[in-house]
């Protein structure tokens, strides 16, 4: 039986989260994360969110859900979903639905599975989306109609 590894509440940064991830994990977090950066345009920001790299732009793009961090949903490997998959159009199938109404998924066991080409593909096209989201804007004080 595997080890469980004790995962502190929070983590403050990328350093941390690696720190905790097995090496098999810490090296596919890695490489998707690369992937992802290469591919966001510069408005687009990543930050650590339920101690997993969370990827946003108007609102959410990606994330990455390593196995080791709780509440993921998966036993082994790491997830990459995509937060509005449900609009994506995935003509490959590459992501898994689950039963997710709106966040689209894949889950790789290790790091020879990833295939940078779909991922690139896909992350445009949820560019696209994002760019469809408009920041709100306030024109009137809050309490005020």
């Amino acid at each position: 039986m595997k080890a469980s590894r004790p995962t502190p509440l929070k983590a403050e940064n990328l350093l941390q989260l690696y720190a905790w991830l097995p090496e098999s994990e810490r090296l596919m977090v890695d490489v998707l994360r690369q992937i992802v950066i290469a591919a966001l345009p510069d408005y687009c920001r990543e930050k650590i969110a339920y101690n997993v790299p969370f990827f946003y732009g108007n609102k959410g793009i990606c994330i990455i859900w390593p196995a080791s961090i709780p509440r993921g949903g998966i036993k082994e490997g790491v997830l990459l979903g995509f937060w509005w998959g449900c609009k994506l159009n995935d003509a490959a199938a590459y992501l898994a639905r689950g039963t997710n109404k709106q966040v689209y998924y894949r889950t790789y066991r290790s790091w020879q599975e990833i295939d940078e080409a779909s991922i690139r593909t896909l992350l445009a096209e949820a560019v696209k989306i994002d760019r469809s989201f408009s920041k709100k804007t306030r024109t009137t004080p809050f309490g005020k109609r």
